[in-house]
């Protein structure tokens, strides 16, 4: 029973992927290390008129929301609805974390920073002066190539179906060299190119083979797969079989999470518990 002062905080995404998500584990494993009282739901919204879901959001947070974490498919709806957007959420267009400060409904996006920051802080790497290869370039790629781009990586280049659409996205990389190259096309010397390689697709949830050629991965590569769910996908495997460091997406989804929690609640973040209630749920859900 929540008590007359419990905060609310939740998540918004269509209902399958809502349903899915570790974000309420690793949220409420943070409340539960750091002794807030706050609780963490989920906030299914079914409609997919931009329109609409910037209703839902500021309904909820007129109704009290503490703040709102936000996942696909209303990312991009999610910033059509905010009176100010922070940081990458501005060049990307896309927001992961709502707050509503002094009235204003303020968006911020910490993907790309969350990939950065368990990539250095965790991983070892260093994304500094990096070739980075991005598969991808819808919502989730947006976010990889800014973070990237401000982390000082030297040159981004994205793998997409319509490489000229993908050209618009190159002001998201800063200083960073930028190219896009056909998915269809002779991919084999930019995988080889790559010291960093990210998958921001979702081919590979259902057991897909990787859109690239994986005997190309050099062995002193990293190659992360942001899908988290099946924890090892056939592009993390083969990867590996590769001689090169290889993760699965829960590290970014737990390091994003960790920055949003700490702008919604000001409180720094336990990252270590809210590691076990990702796993935690993860188990549980298999």
């Amino acid at each position: 029973m929540l008590s007359g002062t419990t905060r609310v905080a939740g998540l918004v995404g269509g209902p399958r992927q809502v349903s899915r998500s570790l974000s309420p584990a690793i949220h409420n494993a943070a409340y539960a290390a750091t002794g807030l009282d706050w609780v963490y739901v989920g906030f299914p919204v079914e409609v997919t008129d931009d329109e609409e879901v910037a209703f839902a959001i500021r309904g909820l947070l007129d109704a009290g929301v503490a703040g709102l974490n936000v996942t696909m498919p209303h990312k991009r709806a999610a910033a059509s609805a905010m009176d100010r957007l922070v940081g990458p959420a501005e060049p990307v267009r896309a927001v992961n974390t709502v707050r509503l400060l002094h009235g204003e409904a303020v968006g911020w996006n910490t993907d790309g920073e969350g990939l950065v920051s368990f990539l250095t802080r965790e991983g070892g790497v260093v994304v500094a002066q990096a070739s980075v290869l991005v598969i991808g370039s819808g919502g989730s790629a947006r976010s990889v190539i800014a973070g990237m781009g401000a982390a000082g990586a030297s040159a981004i280049t994205v793998l997409a179906r319509d490489p000229e659409r993908a050209g618009a996205l190159a002001p998201l990389a800063g200083g960073a060299t930028f190219r896009a190259v056909a998915l269809d096309g002779y991919v084999t010397a930019a995988v080889a190119a790559a010291d960093l390689i990210v998958n921001a697709t979702p081919v590979g949830q259902q057991g897909e083979e990787p859109l690239i050629p994986t005997h190309a991965i050099r062995p002193d590569a990293v190659v992360v797969d942001l899908i988290y769910h099946p924890a090892e996908t056939i592009l993390v495997r083969e990867a590996a079989r590769q001689g090169a460091v290889a993760f699965g997406g829960l590290g970014m989804l737990v390091h994003q999470a960790a920055l949003a929690f700490e702008i919604l609640t000001g409180v720094a973040a336990p990252v270590q518990a809210m590691w076990e209630g990702a796993r935690a749920a993860r188990t549980g859900s298999t």
